[in-house]
Parts: structure tokens; C-alpha cells; sequence
């Protein structure tokens, strides 16, 4: 893996693809900073070669246009406080500023260009577009994990324009460092936990992940349609009826390979679906025709804690439980115990994916476990075995 471990930036300027799609409250103040002090170490490195950085990243969804709301001016002051450094603007990302800006750049400073979306050529992957702006710098560095997954310009063509000094940041390593843990060269045993409402989201990584897990906790919403298609009453909890043959399909591969799956035994559930509903545990396969499941119940907690507790390698995506209602928490509070258990054994935990990242995060769990992904779709594909078009244009 080329890392800018491999490089001296002495006198270098860096290009670095970063990933500041940062939420921002209504008066467009940064509410999260965790994916710019996530690149931390990789400016740290650089300017401490000797090198300076030019910061390139998108903010939302502009569509192409020069948009105030998506300018990065507004994440600025965030940056420079998160990197501890001052750090220069340009409000253009190409162009004659963009150049100028770049070439004022002295060793040890730092440079964030405007939003990169504020061009449709970005998204398209436009070439052109990608020469224009590796004409900023002497190297380029992919530490923008989160839109790995996409051939956009500055993450993945732009790297044909540095043939010899193209790198990973440590982020970018990091992240593919945890994946691979998980999918080849993980402690065994292996437990990868899928949690979520949609089994159809997650079949690609089942399957592939089906050849390097020992334990597959199936919870969420998801579960449903597994327990219907062997037969329980689900009452109304969620339910893909088309993916029910699907799902027995996914229990016998997982026989086939040796791995052995397990399903909630027990379920909170409600007369409705909100907070306040009255709610009752029943056995996941009895539920009432009128309710639905919401939790884990308490049954199913103690097998999965068993389950972890013994496992050397955790991968998590995906809740067990409604855990934005605090009623319906307990089972997915209780996983993340559970794994931070197992972490502070001597396992390595991933946790990966929107809502479980958001429930470490809310909860207090980002500390007591190995890695939080900071790519959601990155991260899904990558484990659905997909080589990632920024991964792969640095590997070239």
C-alpha cells in the first residue's frame, strides 16, 4: 500500500482529497468535526517534512453551482481549530485565484480550495477538469475515505496525473487496514453483526463476507423476514415478503460454509409505533397480528453478548432496535456493551454504516471501541468486495 509514509514532502506542496461533507446547523455552523480532525495526522506529517497542503473536499449537494449555503468559507474557522493551524481560503477550486494561491503557498501552510462541486465537472469525472487541478500541486494524496466510492475527478482521475507520487493518507490506511482485518486477516473467531430494516440493502455483504465470518447476528428489522420465512408470526413488524426465499437462500449458503447464524429468540414489541406505545417481550416468533417488533428482548441480548464476548474480530452495521426511541434502545445499548466488552478482552471491533456510527456517537461508544469508519457507502461496498475507484486509482 503507498502511503505518504513513502514520501518526504520537503518543499512539496500536497494535494490532499479530504472528506469535509460535515453537518452544519441552520446558521451553517459545523455540529460534527469528527471527519476533519480525522485527517489530522496526515497534515501533521506533511508539514512536518517540510511540505505545505492544499485542502480539496465537496459540502453537500450544489449541483454544480456556485451555491453561498455550500461554500466552505463557512467550515473554515472548524478547520483551522480542528488542525490547531491557520489555514488560508481561495474561493475557487481552478482557475487563475486557485493557481495563484497555490504557487503563494509557502512550506508548513495550509490551503482550502473552494467546493469542488461547485463544478458539474467533478461528479462527471471530467478529465480536463482533473488536469486543471493536479496543476495545483507536486502530489497527490487520497485520505477522503468516504467518497472513495466514487469515480469523481479529484478522487479518482485526478491520480493518473501524479504516476509517481500518488498516496493513501493515514486515514485512508487506517480504513483499509480495519476492512481488511474484518474480510482476510481478522483473529479468528470472526462475528459480523447486520442490523437495519432492509435485508435487499445488505445480500451483496453477506455474501461475501458469508467465506470469512464464523458468526452472523442478524437483528433489526431486517430479522423479520428471516423469521417469517421459517414460519414465525411477525405480526406487523417490517417484512420484505419478496425477499423471504432470499433469506432462506442466506441461511444455507451460511451452512455451507460452516457459519453459524443467529436470529433474536425474543422481541420488544408495540401496539404502534412510536415512543409512547405500550409494549410488551414476547417470543420473536409469536408476535400478536396488531404489533410489532421494535427491540431485541432481553433473551436475545444475552445470546449475542455470549457471542461476542468470545469473539476475536467485530464487525457491526446496522442497529438491532429502534434506538432513536428511547423505549426501544435497550437491545442495541446493550450490543454496543457488549462490544465494548470484547474490545476492552482484546477484540478488534469495526463499526461501520450511518445509524451505527450515529448510535456510537450519541451514546458514547466511539472510544470503547477499535475503528469508526468514517465512510458510509465507502465502507458497504468495500465489504461487499467492490474495489473502490479511489483505492484502486492509487494502486494503478
Amino acid at each position: 500500500m503507498k502511503t505518504i509514509k513513502d514520501f518526504v514532502f520537503k518543499n512539496k506542496k500536497a494535494l490532499v482529497r479530504v472528506d469535509f461533507n460535515v453537518p452544519q446547523d441552520e446558521n451553517l455552523v459545523v455540529t460534527d468535526n469528527t471527519r476533519i480532525t480525522a485527517v489530522k495526522p496526515t497534515v501533521d506529517k506533511i508539514l512536518a517534512d517540510g511540505g505545505s497542503v492544499i485542502l480539496m473536499t465537496h459540502l453537500g449537494r450544489p449541483k454544480g453551482e456556485m451555491n453561498d449555503k455550500y461554500s466552505l468559507r463557512h467550515v473554515l474557522s472548524e478547520v483551522s481549530k480542528a488542525l490547531g493551524k491557520d489555514v488560508k481560503f481561495v474561493d475557487e477550486s481552478v482557475g487563475e485565484k486557485a493557481e495563484e494561491a497555490a504557487n503563494a503557498l509557502q512550506p508548513g501552510e495550509i490551503l482550502l480550495l473552494e467546493n469542488l462541486r461547485f463544478h458539474n465537472e467533478e461528479e462527471k469525472g471530467d478529465p480536463a477538469f482533473a488536469e486543471k487541478l493536479s496543476k495545483l500541486g507536486d502530489a497527490y494524496v487520497n485520505d477522503a475515505f468516504g467518497t472513495a466510492h466514487r469515480a469523481h475527478a479529484s478522487t479518482a482521475v485526478i491520480a493518473q496525473f501524479f504516476p509517481s507520487t500518488k498516496f493513501f493518507g493515514l486515514l485512508m490506511e487506517k480504513e483499509l487496514v480495519a476492512i481488511d482485518k474484518v474480510l482476510k486477516s481478522g483473529e479468528k473467531p470472526v462475528t459480523a453483526i447486520l442490523g437495519g430494516s432492509k435485508v435487499s440493502t445488505k445480500i451483496t455483504i453477506i455474501e461475501n463476507i458469508l467465506p470469512a465470518v464464523d458468526n452472523l447476528i442478524i437483528g433489526g428489522g431486517m430479522s423479520f423476514t428471516f423469521i417469517k420465512a421459517l414460519g414465525g408470526k411477525i405480526g406487523k413488524s417490517i417484512v420484505e415478503d419478496d425477499k423471504m426465499s432470499l433469506a432462506l437462500e442466506i441461511l444455507e449458503k451460511a451452512k455451507q460454509h460452516n457459519v453459524k447464524v443467529y436470529l433474536p429468540t425474543d422481541s420488544v414489541i408495540a401496539d404502534d409505533f412510536n415512543n409512547e406505545a405500550e409494549r410488551k417481550v414476547v417470543d420473536i416468533r409469536e408476535i400478536p397480528e396488531d404489533w410489532q417488533g421494535l427491540d431485541a428482548g432481553p433473551k436475545s441480548r444475552e445470546i449475542f453478548n455470549d457471542i461476542l464476548l468470545n469473539s476475536r474480530t467485530i464487525l457491526w452495521n446496522g442497529p438491532i432496535g429502534v434506538f432513536e426511541m428511547s423505549n426501544f434502545a435497550a437491545g442495541t445499548i446493550a450490543l454496543g456493551e457488549s462490544i465494548a466488552e470484547a474490545t476492552k478482552l482484546g477484540a478488534f471491533s469495526l463499526v461501520g454504516g450511518g445509524d451505527s456510527v450515529a448510535f456510537v456517537k450519541q451514546f458514547g461508544y466511539s472510544d470503547k471501541v477499535s475503528y469508526v469508519s468514517t465512510g458510509g457507502g465507502a465502507m458497504l461496498e468495500s465489504l461487499e468486495g467492490l474495489e473502490l475507484p479511489g483505492v484502486a486509482a492509487i494502486n494503478k
